[in-house]
């Protein structure tokens, strides 16, 4: 959300914010319906100004035994209190429409950020490792014999449908292994605060964040009023909604390694083999909550966590700055990293490192008390993959795989599989 006074006086630099991510100028129809919203407030404010010198007429009327203009005050008296009980409910009406006016718009890109339409204008900020010398043809990971038994796609389908998996045995370990080693990587080595978040969450939750109203296709929802994460993101970023948090508390940092689910509206088609694009992955989130100078730093921060992640891994690497037209609705910049994937010979995203400045906060009204003063302000959130499990699980079989099928497991994840030194 924005801060409507601020688009007024700054209207001409929030149309050019949006023009670069390719949305339509919107400062003019925001104005009018915040016009139309402040002069309806000014007439009920002018009518209860009315009624109450009215009241006080009514009195001395009565007390100068002037019945006529008494009863004339008593009828002018009801007509306000009609106006103003109607009024209210218009008031509630434009404030709404305001409301959801900016509730569509989608945040502004900070100035470094690369102009573009689409991934192809993405730019790349740096690679990491080398690419993995294979003396044989690269599978892809559904494809590994050594993995095939772990990865039933079949009894997953008869279970639930398409874009779903069943990991079975020492596939099934290694990936609970991997989300393991994740998540005590970030609360050991990275500061953050582990969490168990709820995967249910109401519509208020995921407004906070931005997912509603503009993507509620992309989410699951119950015959309820809740809804299931699309990403730990939403329960972890409200933990601070409508909250004042101490200055001296921040940057708040916390994690979740927890399953995600979303409905993949619009990909019909895409990446329809293997496990790259499901319904429900497990993912470790990563949300930092912190004082507006202090975020920008912070998103460098968070990208070398998940960064680690990946060279901890041993995994080949490239870093993406996201251009304006591939970013996500709430984020100001974002980084991508995408891993190195043999058996389809490409890189792809796994992890996504956004800050989103006061953004989500606005929504949320999640602010924060600077110390020892009265002053107000509202936090800066940020939000990233630590990494996303599914695809460091799929990396790893593509990446370790062997000639004979089996695939060699990570010297760091070992320990989280008893030892064992390859499956298949």
């Amino acid at each position: 959300m924005f801060d409507i006074k601020w688009i007024r006086e700054n209207s001409e630099a929030f149309d050019k914010a949006l023009a670069r991510r390719g949305f339509e100028a919107s400062a003019d129809k925001l104005i009018a319906l915040d016009d139309a919203r402040r002069s309806h407030i000014t007439k009920l404010q002018e009518a209860q100004e009315r009624r109450n010198a009215a009241s006080k007429e009514i009195g001395k009327a009565k007390a100068a035994k002037d019945e006529d203009k008494a009863n004339a005050l008593i009828d002018e008296v009801a007509e306000i209190k009609s106006f103003i009980q109607s009024g209210e409910d218009k008031e509630r009406e434009l404030n709404a429409a305001l409301e959801g006016a900016m509730a569509v718009i989608p945040n502004l890109p900070l100035d470094d950020v690369p102009e573009g339409k689409d991934e192809a204008d993405n730019v790349e900020l740096r690679t990491v490792g080398e690419k993995p010398v294979l003396d044989f043809e690269p599978k892809e990971h559904f494809e590994i014999s050594g993995a095939e038994a772990g990865l039933d796609f079949g009894t997953a389908a008869k279970l639930s449908g398409s874009r779903f998996v069943l990991l079975k045995g020492q596939i099934a370990h290694l990936e609970r292994a991997i989300g393991q080693f994740m998540i005590d990587l970030h609360t050991q080595e990275h500061g953050y605060m582990e969490v168990s978040p709820p995967l249910l969450v109401h519509n208020t939750a995921l407004y906070g964040t931005g997912q509603l109203p503009k993507f509620e296709e992309d989410l699951f929802k119950t015959n309820g009023d809740h809804y299931l994460i699309p990403t730990a993101e939403v329960p972890l970023t409200n933990m601070v909604a409508g909250e004042i948090v101490a200055e001296e508390t921040l940057p708040l940092r916390v994690t979740a390694l927890t399953y995600c689910f979303r409905s993949e509206a619009g990909s019909a088609g895409r990446d329809t083999r293997g496990m790259l694009r499901q319904h429900q992955f497990m993912k470790c989130e990563l949300v930092s909550i912190t004082k507006p100078e202090a975020s920008l730093d912070e998103l460098e921060r968070m990208l070398g966590c998940a960064e680690t992640v990946l060279q901890k891994l041993g995994l080949h690497y490239r870093v993406m700055t996201l251009c304006t037209g591939d970013m996500g609705f709430g984020a100001r910049k974002t980084y991508d990293i995408e891993v190195w994937l043999p058996g389809q010979d490409t890189y792809r995203e796994i992890s996504s490192c956004s800050v989103c400045g006061d953004f989500q906060a606005r929504r949320m009204n999640a602010r924060y008390r600077v110390t020892g003063e009265k002053q107000l302000g509202h936090v800066h959130t940020l939000n990233g993959s630590g990494v996303a499990v599914g695809r460091a699980l799929i990396a790893v079989l593509e990446n370790y795989q062997n000639a004979d099928g089996s695939i060699t497991v990570p010297e760091v994840l070992r320990p989280y599989m008893n030892g064992l030194e390859k499956i298949g």
